[in-house]
């Protein structure tokens, strides 16, 4: 079980930090919000680490797409797979050889052609931007172990702290004191325990997470039993919190000295896929592209915005510094079944994510529901937490929305009501809250199951060995 990283990083340029420190990080479709572009390398590095397959079969159905397209910026992302292509078929050696030196073209570290890594950089010179061939030629994909925690007989995986997705299993840590099962799905006390386990692991995701290459995120004091004991009396069962309350892990105490405060204000897709061999990958890609900005000059390479999922604040984990990853939303999960893959999740939703994985997995465990079933159950998310795409120094100033909680339309009236009584903002929503894929894996059978909401637009499809 591995979590490969597919998130690019700031410039590396400390005039560029400099001016993101003095100027802000901006965002309506500035070059300036892009990292550099990092999914090239992380399909290579899949293919290298666990592939069969040569790029040009890889990218086949792509380009078929790209060859047929209507968009502008088509033909030139194809010609742009095409000379990656190329380098792959004259480059001598094993395949793993040929696929890097693919790479290497798009990235400007081959000794003969970078016409690739050229052309970017003169596109990201002529919009304004900061990334230049030495950010690009720098990226490497990172192949981390995931964090982890046990939770009611199943192990729940995620990707480290450069993303959000271990404040789960902090959530899932502190429910684990409570019988969710006895209290029946969707009562009253159900969503109100699960949004305040949200809500602390939340704030502990806002206080401490950032890329831990760069900070010493302490994660495992985190998931400790010790802290996990000391922070689960914090939850009130007859209030809903209004206050943002991060812990304190280094010393062991329920709450920061400074750090509890009451707020006064208020692109992505999915993927879960199994094969008949029994691999299993779960991914949440996103690029959050403007649809109205210029796509990739002569490349056709497009740009995103995840940059402003870091901040300027001095001394912040999370502040920008060169080569650093932001922080994301981004966040798949896998689950084990004594030591075996049995379930793959994949939200998009932005900060919703990992609430809507929640809800899917204690869906699962707690009350037996098969995919088809979970993903249309009703779902909840709260906006008490800080915005993952606010940049702002002040992260006070962040803060979306103290004790908010939006809840699925077709929730019982009373059960809403009994929530209101509580002190949760309940606001009921017609609309899907995040959107969901799920796939099981039966360990007895090995028969998949998998479903998408399809009021989300998500679909769950089977391919036979011919890809048909």
């Amino acid at each position: 079980m591995k979590a490969l990283s597919g998130q690019g990083r700031a410039p590396l340029s400390q005039e560029a930090i400099d001016w993101y420190m003095k100027h802000g990080i901006p965002g309506g479709g500035d070059i300036k919000m892009a990292p550099v572009p990092s999914v090239v390398d992380l399909c290579v590095t899949t293919l290298q680490r666990y592939g069969t397959k040569t790029l040009e079969e890889v990218v086949a159905p792509t380009l078929a797409l790209l060859d047929a397209g209507e968009e502008e910026w088509h033909p030139r992302l194809a010609v742009t797979l095409r000379r990656m292509v190329e380098e792959e078929q004259i480059t001598s050696g094993s395949r793993e050889e040929k696929l890097q030196a693919a790479s290497d073209r798009f990235y400007g570290r081959n000794k003969l052609r970078n016409d690739i890594a050229d052309e970017l950089e003169a596109y990201y010179i002529e919009k304004g931007g900061f990334l230049r061939r030495e950010d690009l030629a720098a990226h490497t994909t990172l192949i981390e172990d995931p964090v982890t925690v046990e939770y009611r007989g199943y192990t729940v995986c995620k990707c480290g702290p450069w993303t959000q997705g271990p404040y789960l299993c902090q959530a899932l840590r502190l429910l684990e004191g409570f019988d969710l099962k006895g209290m029946g799905h969707f009562s009253a006390d159900y969503v109100h325990v699960l949004a305040e386990a949200i809500k602390l692991a939340m704030a502990d995701r806002d206080e401490y997470y950032a890329d831990p290459v760069f900070e010493d995120v302490p994660m495992s004091a985190l998931l400790s039993d010790a802290y996990t004991d000391i922070r689960r009396p914090l939850i009130d069962m007859q209030t809903a919190s209004l206050e943002a309350r991060p812990g304190d892990p280094y010393d062991m105490k329920p709450l920061t000295e400074a750090g509890v405060y009451r707020p006064d204000i208020g692109g992505t897709t999915t993927c879960v896929v199994a094969d008949r061999w029994g691999n299993v990958v779960a991914a949440t890609p996103s690029a959050n592209v403007f649809r109205d900005a210029p796509i990739g000059g002569s490349t056709g390479v497009s740009y995103g915005n995840r940059l402003r999922s870091l901040n300027t604040t001095p001394g912040h984990p999370n502040c920008i510094q060169p080569g650093k990853r932001p922080r994301v939303t981004l966040t798949p999960t896998l689950v084990l079944k004594e030591g075996r893959p049995i379930l793959a999740i994949s939200v998009a939703g932005g900060d919703r994510q990992d609430q809507a994985t929640l809800n899917l997995i204690l869906d699962f465990v707690e009350f037996d529901m098969q995919p088809e079933a979970a993903v249309t159950a009703p779902r909840f998310a709260t906006a008490h937490h800080q915005d993952s795409f606010d940049p702002n120094s002040d992260r006070a100033q962040t803060f979306i929305h103290a004790g908010s909680l939006a809840i699925s339309d077709s929730v019982n009236p009373s059960v809403q009501q009994e929530l209101a009584d509580r002190g949760h903002q309940v606001t009921a929503e017609a609309s899907p809250i995040a959107t969901p894929v799920m796939l099981y894996i039966d360990p007895d059978s090995s028969m998949l199951s998998a479903a998408g909401d399809p009021a989300a637009g998500r679909h769950a499809a089977g391919l036979d060995e011919n890809g048909v």
